[in-house]
């Protein structure tokens, strides 16, 4: 490697003797210090190496240096051509040069000009090209340094990245740079680091890779400050050259030249040879670097890791980690935590637990953030046992859990559907001294509100609000959709109009919850209203806002409303998916349309959409409810032969068909061939068949079926309870319902409004009044809030025993809770008032439900025509 003219350069960065006739000087003569005395007190700046180089041509050196000056400060001719020469250009005016004085310009005077000039960078390069425009005036390195510094002091680095590459274009790379910058640092007085910075960045940059390190070693023997920035791009330079080599010899000085910055060669380079996919190379840097004593953090380490997991570089981490545990340094806990976290995301749970055993032997024990991982690891794939248990080995240890770990496990259950889980995960986040955020908060409230439990969500959603949490748009949403569901439209819309007023702005998914409310109430005025409320607010609808205003026109039988919709989609560019071509045949099916059924499905699949289960189920059960199973069956087949292969769900709709159809038999055979061959029937199959059984008066067959499932592996849930309670109280066996109902009181699960309301029509239908009322103020203690189906049950209760004023009073009651009757809360009633002869208060009641968007069913014609108030429709 060529040694530099360093006398320049160290004479350029003023670490050397003043002039001869300086005060430094003289001060060093008055105290009799010799030369050799002052090189003395530089020692601890120089390596032995350099202080034959300083002291070579020092007086040579310096004599020329101060005779370049002297010259111009002795000849007032010169002077004044130096200051003509400046003031044109400073006004940026060449043709105030005057020819005389500009006949005597030698190229020794541009350096000294361009000193001049370096307050306007502007001016400076107009006399510089000026300077190369002009013949006989031939510019030397030391020209362009004196630019290249005018330009650095004003943080013009592109400009000055152009000059220097120009220089280089017109000495070429054998340019001696040290000699040609070194007069900067005095005469420009700029920042050392900034200059040694951008001459290695511009060696780099021409592929004079070892002048730039050169640079490097000089200037870090000197002390010196080295730009991180430079040394980036040093290491970047060498990595593409191969010189990793040279990298690990002089690693110590690299270092210790980074030393308190937030920039470590390890790191760097690692990282780099990665990058490029040089993982051998990289794999062999950190062995030479552990072989050769050099340290290696852990830390420095995990950072690769991490990165490489973050980059699905799954093999390569792996292999990484391996490499660390053999060679070193010791992994802790965030290197096996990074790797598990790893394994668990990609659902390989097995290796996961295969380094966590590793981990225990190797006596580094697992903490929070650990345990959470795998936790976490094992709900995502579905293993809740496991899961559930490591959480409490966790706790049992002694990990303190945070609100984070125990809200994740919470959802998990949500997912499931397991609300027993979820309140007992709760309980004992409670235990654990731990407060709930607004995020498990919004967990327990999504998880009620799917329950029915709406009572119990607002308790929560008022905690949140009690706590000073601001609610999140999912508790909102959760809380909505839960009102929405169990008929509480009016306080659904409350909740979003609160919503509003704090300041959150509800999106597509809360609009659609309120939209599919209004539909499955078959308030389709109000529905279509509120749509076209959340298109003027700019919420943009998509394919579900769609689907439920298509699945609402056909719950009503509407099916040519529902085209029209269907039409509409087009105008806001959302084309239809699979779900509205199984809207639109359940639709066509229910009005009997089966050859409108048929075309849509055939069309469907002609057009390349792929018929899901759900859709070949949907015809299926259209076709056999309108005496056709032989066509069922035989989508059935079609489905088989299109690769759809049929699960348990879709076993339970064929089960279902074939009970309608009165096929008992051939239930009966179906399930048992399910029992025995697959796919294993589930709780909504026995549901399925029992309540089959139940229909056809088979309740023996029935309730042999409900002691196999209670026995089984899963037992009954509500609905099968509610089933069988139901049956008992059509059949007029209160006290078999009673005593099923009680079993419920006693073991679980919970009964449900659903439930009560059986429970409390069966009363009614066996003229039991008092016990009605009753179970219905145990209903309301247990803040199981009936909904409008149980109003309805005692609405119709009440009429039957001619009881109307107190039927008027339920029914304003349910309008006082803000649920909304629907056709058939409106019917009874005013068939209750015809029949009473209150036919003033019936009419009134025809003129509130027209209001609010409510069309007349069958029945309700039928009682309007009996007591002639068919004219009220007119």
């Amino acid at each position: 490697m060529a040694r530099p003219n360093w006398t320049w350069w160290a004479r350029g960065l003023n670490l050397r003797p003043a002039p001869p006739e300086c005060g430094a000087s003289k001060c060093r003569k008055e105290q009799g210090q010799t030369e050799a005395d002052y090189y003395g007190t530089l020692q601890p700046m120089f390596s032995a190496k350099l202080l034959p180089l300083l002291r070579t041509g020092y007086a040579a050196e310096n004599l020329s240096f101060h005779s370049l000056f002297s010259c111009y400060s002795s000849s007032s001719s010169t002077k004044a051509l130096i200051d003509h020469v400046t003031q044109a250009f400073r006004q940026q005016n060449p043709k105030l040069l005057n020819p005389t004085i500009l006949s005597k310009l030698q190229p020794n005077h541009v350096k000294p000009i361009l000193l001049a000039l370096q307050d306007n960078p502007t001016s400076a390069v107009q006399f510089f090209r000026w300077t190369q425009n002009s013949p006989g005036l031939s510019l030397n390195a030391h020209s362009y340094s004196a630019l290249i510094h005018v330009f650095l002091r004003h943080r013009m680095v592109g400009a000055a990245t152009q000059v220097f590459d120009e220089m280089l274009a017109r000495f070429g790379k054998s340019l001696d740079i040290f000699g040609a910058f070194s007069d900067g640092f005095r005469n420009f007085g700029l920042n050392s680091g900034i200059v040694h910075g951008f001459l290695m960045e511009g060696c780099c940059r021409n592929g004079m890779v070892n002048r730039c390190f050169e640079i490097f070693v000089y200037v870090y023997e000197l002390g010196m400050f080295v730009s991180p920035n430079a040394v980036c791009r040093m290491l970047d330079s060498m990595i593409d050259t191969n010189r990793v080599d040279m990298i690990l010899d002089n690693y110590n000085k690299l270092q210790r030249a980074l030393k308190g910055q937030s920039f470590f060669v390890y790191g760097f380079v690692m990282g780099g040879l990665l990058r490029r996919g040089k993982v051998e190379k990289a794999f062999n840097f950190h062995q030479m670097l552990i072989e050769r004593g050099l340290g290696v953090e852990i830390a420095a380490c995990n950072k690769i890791l991490k990165n490489l997991c973050v980059n699905n570089q799954t093999e390569v981490a792996s292999q990484f980690f391996d490499l660390v545990l053999t060679l070193g340094p010791v992994p802790n806990v965030v290197t096996f935590s990074t790797l598990i976290n790893m394994y668990c995301k990609g659902r390989e749970l097995d290796k996961a637990f295969e380094l966590h055993d590793v981990m225990i032997e190797r006596g580094t024990p697992p903490d929070l953030i650990l345990y959470s991982i795998l936790i976490d690891g094992y709900f995502k794939a579905g293993r809740l046992k496991d899961g559930h248990k490591l959480l409490s080995l966790a706790l049992d240890r002694g990990i303190k859990l945070d609100v984070v770990a125990f809200s994740s496990i919470m959802d998990a259950y949500v997912r499931t559907g397991d609300l027993g889980k979820v309140i007992e995960v709760y309980k004992r986040m409670l235990e654990e001294g731990l407060s709930p955020n607004v995020v498990s908060y919004s967990i327990l409230i999504t998880v009620l509100s799917q329950n029915n439990r709406i009572s119990e969500a607002c308790g929560f959603f008022g905690q949140i609000v009690k706590h000073g949490f601001e609610p999140s748009l999912l508790a909102y949403s959760s809380l909505i959709d839960g009102y929405c569901k169990s008929g509480n439209l009016r306080d659904g819309f409350a909740l979003y109009e609160d919503m509003i007023k704090k300041g959150h702005e509800p999106d597509i998914v809360v609009h659609t919850m309120l939209i599919n409310g209004f539909c499955k109430q078959g308030l389709m005025t109000s529905a279509l209203g509120f749509f076209f409320h959340g298109v003027k607010r700019g919420t943009k609808p998509n394919i579900f806002t769609f689907n439920s205003l298509i699945d609402g026109w056909c719950r009503l039988v509407r099916l040519k409303d529902a085209l029209k919709v269907y039409v509409l989609m087009a105008m806001f560019g959302i084309k239809p998916d699979v779900v509205t071509q199984t809207v639109l045949i359940r639709g066509t099916a229910r009005q009997g349309n089966l050859c409108m059924a048929l075309l849509i499905f055939f069309h469907m699949l002609k057009r390349g959409f792929s018929a899901d289960a759900v859709t070949y189920c949907t015809l299926m059960d259209g076709l056999c409810k309108h005496k056709n199973p032989t066509a069922g069956l035989q989508i059935f087949r079609l489905m088989k032969m299109n690769g759809v292969d049929p699960d348990i769900a879709i076993y339970n709709v064929l089960l279902n068909i074939l009970f309608k159809d009165c096929r008992v038999q051939d239930a009966s055979e179906l399930f048992g061939q399910l029992v025995k061959g697959g796919p294993k029937p589930d709780v909504v199959t026995y549901n399925t068949m029992i309540c089959g059984y139940c229909s056809s008066k088979m309740l023996d067959e029935a309730i042999c079926l409900f002691e196999k499932l209670t026995s089984g592996q899963f037992g009954p849930n509500a609905i099968t309870f509610t089933i069988l309670i139901d049956a008992f109280c059509k059949e007029g066996r209160m006290d078999d319902a009673v005593l099923m109902f009680s079993k419920m009181l006693e073991k679980g699960p919970e009964p449900n409004v659903v439930t009560y309301s059986c429970m409390i029509d069966g009363y009614f239908k066996s003229g039991i009044l008092k016990n009605a009322f009753e179970l219905h103020e145990a209903m309301l203690e247990k803040k199981i809030f009936p909904n409008i189906v149980s109003y309805s049950i005692l609405i119709d209760g009440l009429c039957k025993q001619g009881l109307i004023e107190e039927a008027s009073l339920a029914f304003h009651c349910a309008l006082n809770r803000r649920l909304l009757p629907d056709v058939i809360a409106y019917t009874i009633l005013i068939r209750g008032c015809c029949k009473a002869g209150r036919l003033a208060e019936a009419m009134r009641l025809c003129d509130q439900m027209l209001i609010n968007g409510i069309m007349p069913d069958d029945l309700l014609k039928e009682t309007l025509v009996e007591y002639n108030l068919q004219n009220i429709w007119d």
